[in-house]
């Protein structure tokens, strides 16, 4: 057996993320909102600053999205039948996303709020 590569770390972790893209609705729906909120930001001309709490806001929203996909398939593997630990398990890691979500929401708030103000005083 050939020894693993620092590449091939890459290699499997791109291709999480493509399988979490490929099957999950919800990822792809984070994926399309951090791509509209990346566009606007650079057309409202957000500073380096903001566009760096943005970017940090939609990558923790995407990482919880796809550790809550690890935890509820290795969920469905371990626990195929209904069960109640395992379903407040699966619970708890969709609140973490939610609570990602609700967060990275709150900083698109704080720095977009400003800028539309700015182009409502301007029309």
């Amino acid at each position: 057996m050939r020894k693993r590569t620092f590449f091939d770390s890459f290699r499997d972790a791109f291709r999480g993320i493509g399988r979490c893209l490929k099957a999950e609705r919800n990822m792809r729906v984070h994926f399309a909102v951090a791509a509209a909120v990346a566009v606007l930001a650079l057309c409202l001309k957000v500073s380096g600053g903001e566009l760096a709490c943005l970017l940090l806001a939609m990558g923790m929203v995407m990482a919880a999205e796809a550790m809550n996909t690890a935890v509820e398939r290795l969920c469905d593997f371990v626990e195929e039948s209904h069960n109640d630990r395992i379903g407040m398990i699966k619970d708890i890691a969709a609140g973490a996303v939610l609570l990602s979500a609700i967060f990275a929401a709150a900083v698109g708030v704080v720095v977009f709020l400003p800028h539309f103000i700015e182009l409502i005083q301007l029309i």
